[in-house]
């Protein structure tokens, strides 16, 4: 659809009501700039955690299809309090379940596969002129039970629903305002990165960086869907994933998996042999017991014998992108 827009708010996001009342803003000052806004929400704070330790203080065995049902009710309450807020606000606003938003997937309880997205209702909501708030990390399958899409679902059903209904772009807000050379947290003097490909951002992913749902990305990239990750708590400039030119051989990220892998992330970094050859030296200067060694077209990976700290990941981190 011309001119729609997909935002997905993350459940620090909407943990209580004045975080609420920042999302409402936030999707206000969209709405003022374009005609179609359609809202992907995860759960409150940690609703999900508490639902499914809650149902296993009932069961050691809990039955799959009612833990569905069960932790999708913490969507549900996020959709509907952000719906009532902004239709408080003066700003139409509706609701809807994964079922109710037509997102059909196949039997799998616990990480369930979107098949196909049924857009009448949710595009019959738009062009009546409301806000579509609709429940992540959920929809029905065959038989019209819930299923869920394991954790960091939001995202998939975000970019998926940017996919089926053709949209401009989606927004991915969080506690963070975009992806990084390294974890921030872990590591000074990290660099938030403007762009970064699709292989660069899904290997970031199945290398253990909590920023997006690997799934997400695999639809964006296949749909050509540009992801663009922002923080729900400022107006910085975040990082846009998309079809980057696969010929920059810059280096992006450093991450450190586990406990015993330290990964360095960038496209055609099999040509990069500066940054092969750093690493190498890096790992002899440190007298770092090394197992494997692993060069592909976008990752070098590393695989320690021992544990591998926080602060060898800093050095290395500046050694890559410090010490040019």
């Amino acid at each position: 659809m011309d001119d729609t827009i997909v935002l997905k708010f993350g459940g620090s996001s909407v943990s209580n009501n004045e975080n609420l009342k920042i999302v409402a803003n936030k999707i206000i000052d969209f709405k003022n700039n374009h005609k179609n806004i359609v809202v992907i929400l995860s759960a409150q704070g940690k609703t999900t955690d508490k639902l499914i330790s809650e149902a296993f203080e009932l069961t050691e065995e809990v039955n799959k299809r009612e833990l569905d049902a069960l932790v999708s009710c913490g969507e549900q309450m996020s959709a509907a309090k952000l719906s009532i807020l902004l239709n408080s606000l003066g700003f139409s606003a509706v609701s809807l379940t994964g079922w109710q938003a037509g997102i059909y997937t196949n039997n799998t309880n616990q990480d369930a596969l979107i098949e196909t997205i049924n857009t009448e209702r949710i595009c019959s909501e738009l062009k009546n002129g409301n806000i579509v708030i609709i429940t992540g990390f959920q929809g029905v399958n065959e038989k019209l039970d819930i299923t869920t899409f394991g954790r960091g679902g939001s995202d998939t059903t975000a970019v998926a629903v940017a996919a089926a209904l053709k949209a401009k772009n989606c927004y991915i807000f969080s506690d963070v305002d975009g992806i990084y050379s390294s974890d921030p947290n872990k590591v000074k003097g990290t660099k938030k990165l403007t762009k970064i490909s699709y292989d660069e951002m899904l290997q970031l992913s199945n290398e253990g960086a909590k920023v997006l749902h690997n799934r997400c990305i695999e639809i964006g990239e296949k749909y050509k869907i540009p992801i663009i990750t922002k923080s729900t708590f400022n107006d910085n400039y975040g990082t846009v994933i998309s079809d980057e030119k696969i010929e920059n051989d810059e280096i992006k990220s450093i991450i450190k998996k586990d406990i015993s892998r330290i990964s360095i992330i960038g496209n055609g970094i099999i040509r990069n042999t500066e940054t092969i050859v750093k690493a190498i030296n890096f790992i002899k200067q440190n007298k770092l017991e090394m197992l494997e060694f692993n060069v592909s077209e976008s990752k070098i990976s590393i695989t320690f014998k021992n544990l591998v700290s926080d602060r060898m990941l800093e050095k290395l981190h500046n050694e890559i992108f410090v010490n040019k």
